[in-house]
Protein backbone atom coordinates (compact mmCIF):
# COMPACT_ATOMS: atom_id res chain seq x y z
CA UNK A 1 0.00 0.00 0.00
CA UNK A 2 1.68 3.32 -1.23
CA UNK A 3 1.44 6.91 0.30
CA UNK A 4 -1.51 7.92 -1.69
CA UNK A 5 -3.60 5.03 -0.45
CA UNK A 6 -2.88 5.64 2.91
CA UNK A 7 -4.29 8.92 2.77
CA UNK A 8 -7.62 7.69 0.73
CA UNK A 9 -8.00 5.64 4.21
CA UNK A 10 -7.17 8.39 6.48
CA UNK A 11 -9.27 11.09 4.39
CA UNK A 12 -11.82 9.64 2.35
CA UNK A 13 -13.81 12.74 1.77
CA UNK A 14 -11.17 14.57 0.45
CA UNK A 15 -10.75 15.53 -3.31
CA UNK A 16 -7.44 15.49 -4.70
CA UNK A 17 -6.79 18.68 -6.77
CA UNK A 18 -5.27 19.10 -9.98
CA UNK A 19 -2.16 21.01 -10.15
CA UNK A 20 -1.68 23.65 -12.73
CA UNK A 21 0.60 22.61 -15.62
CA UNK A 22 3.92 24.10 -15.03
CA UNK A 23 4.93 25.25 -18.86
CA UNK A 24 8.13 23.23 -19.31
CA UNK A 25 9.29 22.10 -22.91
CA UNK A 26 10.28 18.81 -24.39
CA UNK A 27 13.73 19.07 -22.53
CA UNK A 28 12.47 20.22 -19.07
CA UNK A 29 13.04 24.03 -19.42
CA UNK A 30 10.47 26.28 -17.65
CA UNK A 31 9.11 28.25 -20.63
CA UNK A 32 8.15 32.17 -19.14
CA UNK A 33 5.70 34.65 -20.27
CA UNK A 34 7.74 37.61 -21.03
CA UNK A 35 10.41 37.33 -24.35
CA UNK A 36 14.17 36.53 -24.12
CA UNK A 37 15.80 39.58 -25.44
CA UNK A 38 18.71 38.64 -28.12
CA UNK A 39 21.06 41.43 -28.80
CA UNK A 40 24.25 41.92 -30.48
CA UNK A 41 26.92 43.73 -29.25
CA UNK A 42 31.16 43.70 -30.58
CA UNK A 43 33.13 43.41 -27.82
CA UNK A 44 36.76 44.19 -28.26
CA UNK A 45 36.15 44.31 -32.33
CA UNK A 46 34.71 41.02 -32.22
CA UNK A 47 31.00 40.13 -32.22
CA UNK A 48 28.72 38.29 -29.88
CA UNK A 49 25.09 37.60 -29.19
CA UNK A 50 23.46 38.08 -26.07
CA UNK A 51 20.53 36.54 -24.03
CA UNK A 52 18.68 37.75 -20.92
CA UNK A 53 15.92 38.06 -19.75
CA UNK A 54 15.17 35.01 -18.19
CA UNK A 55 13.27 34.54 -15.27
CA UNK A 56 12.97 30.88 -14.50
CA UNK A 57 16.05 29.08 -12.59
CA UNK A 58 19.67 29.72 -13.19
CA UNK A 59 19.90 25.73 -13.47
CA UNK A 60 18.02 25.83 -16.68
CA UNK A 61 18.97 29.08 -17.78
CA UNK A 62 22.19 27.21 -17.84
CA UNK A 63 21.00 24.33 -19.61
CA UNK A 64 19.62 26.43 -21.89
CA UNK A 65 22.94 28.18 -22.73
CA UNK A 66 24.53 24.76 -23.62
CA UNK A 67 22.07 23.44 -25.48
CA UNK A 68 22.56 26.29 -27.88
CA UNK A 69 25.96 26.43 -27.83
CA UNK A 70 26.15 23.00 -29.08
CA UNK A 71 23.57 23.18 -31.43
CA UNK A 72 25.40 26.11 -33.25
CA UNK A 73 28.67 25.13 -32.61
CA UNK A 74 30.00 27.64 -30.89
CA UNK A 75 31.50 29.14 -27.90
CA UNK A 76 30.13 31.29 -25.26
CA UNK A 77 29.70 31.19 -21.66
CA UNK A 78 27.22 32.55 -18.50
CA UNK A 79 27.78 35.58 -16.87
CA UNK A 80 25.28 37.59 -14.09
CA UNK A 81 22.21 35.37 -15.81
CA UNK A 82 22.87 36.64 -19.21
CA UNK A 83 24.02 34.07 -22.10
CA UNK A 84 27.00 34.97 -24.01
CA UNK A 85 27.48 33.34 -27.39
CA UNK A 86 30.38 33.86 -29.36
CA UNK A 87 29.47 35.11 -32.87
CA UNK A 88 26.37 37.09 -34.45
CA UNK A 89 23.87 33.96 -34.45
CA UNK A 90 20.83 36.51 -33.50
CA UNK A 91 19.11 34.72 -36.29
CA UNK A 92 19.39 30.95 -35.79
CA UNK A 93 19.17 31.86 -32.35
CA UNK A 94 15.80 33.11 -32.26
CA UNK A 95 14.60 29.94 -34.39
CA UNK A 96 15.84 27.33 -32.21
CA UNK A 97 14.00 28.91 -29.05
CA UNK A 98 10.73 29.74 -31.33
CA UNK A 99 10.79 26.05 -31.62
CA UNK A 100 11.33 25.38 -28.14
CA UNK A 101 8.25 27.49 -27.52
CA UNK A 102 9.66 30.54 -26.35
CA UNK A 103 8.69 34.45 -27.21
CA UNK A 104 12.31 36.03 -28.37
CA UNK A 105 12.65 39.56 -29.02
CA UNK A 106 15.40 41.47 -30.99
CA UNK A 107 16.83 44.07 -29.68
CA UNK A 108 18.85 46.49 -32.35
CA UNK A 109 20.07 46.36 -35.52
Amino acid sequence: MDLQDQLKNLFPDHVQEETPDTQENDSGIWLQEDPILCKYEKRKGKPITILEGYTGATEDFKLLAKELKTALSVGGSFKDDKIIIQGDYRDKIMTILKEKGFNVKRVGG
